[in-house]
């Protein structure tokens, strides 16, 4: 598919990549904070910024048991509950109107990644130009018919989903009506790794079911989105926050400001560098041919006089015979007097 349409915007190969800044829960529960967040992420340059919507009681159950608490001693989340974590993260309902209402004023897109299909019904009263599905979600094949359902784009992570996994997904989204699907490769580690990341996977994402691709990125910096750009990736989503020290859930592999704004720029650049396969030089590059090297007279030669490697020389700039002619020339005799600095030519020599 060479372009999608969200709000307006056109997202695809001959576009700058689509820039989407995750608030998730790095309001910290102030509206206030969260407005700023909106407001910063414009100023940096964002297209679009994304909010999760639900609660946790949609997400979860509020059981203390083994399977509710999180275990992975390397997690960022260890030994919180599943039901406590998710209260800390949503965005209350009633934020997301203004929410929304603010990025537009500013220029930007607004949407969100729903989570049941309750939240789907919700973010479509909302009037959102697309739904994201979560990599988390990709397996819950009755939110993505549900979402896809109302006929808009829908932009899915990928994660941990196999081939198949991935198939079954676009499969029921294509079935309920929704043809204008977005893939993005993804690593469900928080943070991630570049050596974790395979962005070689892009291309050939791409490929394999004939869509946009794009990067949700968890690692840190921007070097891995800037690279993603390079294979082909269209969309590129991060955590965003004001301040990583100040805290937020996602703080820790969550971009700045001014970070956030070196994305936008790196990224344009990444795509702009693109171009097409071409030698010769570009047109740019022409007034550059005259300090390529060329045959000059090094030493002033009488007529008569043989040219040697003592009295001609290969330098620049490429105003006289080209290198290649440097064996023909040698050892033959000047028809006239040559001062240094001439420009060796044919006529000059028999």
């Amino acid at each position: 598919m060479d372009e999608i349409k969200l709000g307006g915007r056109s997202i695809g190969e001959a576009f700058c990549p689509f820039i989407i800044a995750e608030l998730s829960g790095n309001h910290s529960q102030q509206i206030d904070l969260a407005i700023a967040m909106v407001e910063a992420a414009a100023k940096a340059g964002a297209h679009a910024i994304k909010l999760q919507t639900f609660t946790a009681d949609s997400m979860t159950l509020d059981v203390d048991n083994e399977h509710f608490v999180i275990q992975e001693k390397d997690s960022l989340w260890q030994g919180q509950s599943l039901h406590a974590l998710y209260q800390k993260a949503a965005t209350p309902y009633a934020w997301h109107q203004p929410l929304f209402d603010k990025a537009k004023s500013l220029g930007m897109l607004a949407f969100s990644s729903p989570f049941d299909e309750q939240a789907v019904d919700f973010l479509d009263g909302l009037d959102v130009p697309c739904f994201k599905i979560a990599s988390f979600e990709l397996t819950d094949l009755p939110l993505i018919r549900k979402a896809a359902s109302k006929k808009k784009p829908l932009i899915m992570s990928t994660g941990m989903a196999s081939l198949t996994e991935i198939e079954q997904a676009v499969s029921v989204a294509k079935q309920a009506g929704c043809e204008e699907i977005i893939l993005l490769k993804c690593t469900s580690t928080y943070p991630s790794e570049p050596t974790q990341s395979n962005i070689l996977t892009i291309p050939h994402l791409r490929d394999a079911f004939g869509c946009q691709v794009g990067l949700s990125d968890h690692t840190a910096g921007v070097g891995v989105s800037v690279a993603a750009v390079a294979l082909g990736a269209t969309v590129i989503e991060k955590h965003f926050v004001l301040d990583r020290h100040a805290g937020g859930v996602d703080a820790a592999f969550s971009l700045e400001a001014d970070e956030l704004a070196s994305l936008v720029v790196e990224t344009k650049r990444a795509h702009q560098a693109l171009g097409q396969v071409k030698y010769g030089g570009t047109e740019a590059e022409e007034k550059s041919k005259q300090y390529r090297r060329s045959i000059y007279v090094s030493e002033d030669i009488k007529q008569g006089q043989a040219l040697t490697k003592d009295n001609i020389r290969i330098v620049r700039p490429a105003y006289g015979l080209a290198p290649k002619n440097w064996d023909k020339v040698l050892g033959k005799v000047a028809k006239q007097s040559l001062v240094k600095g001439t420009p060796l030519d044919w006529p000059m020599f028999e």
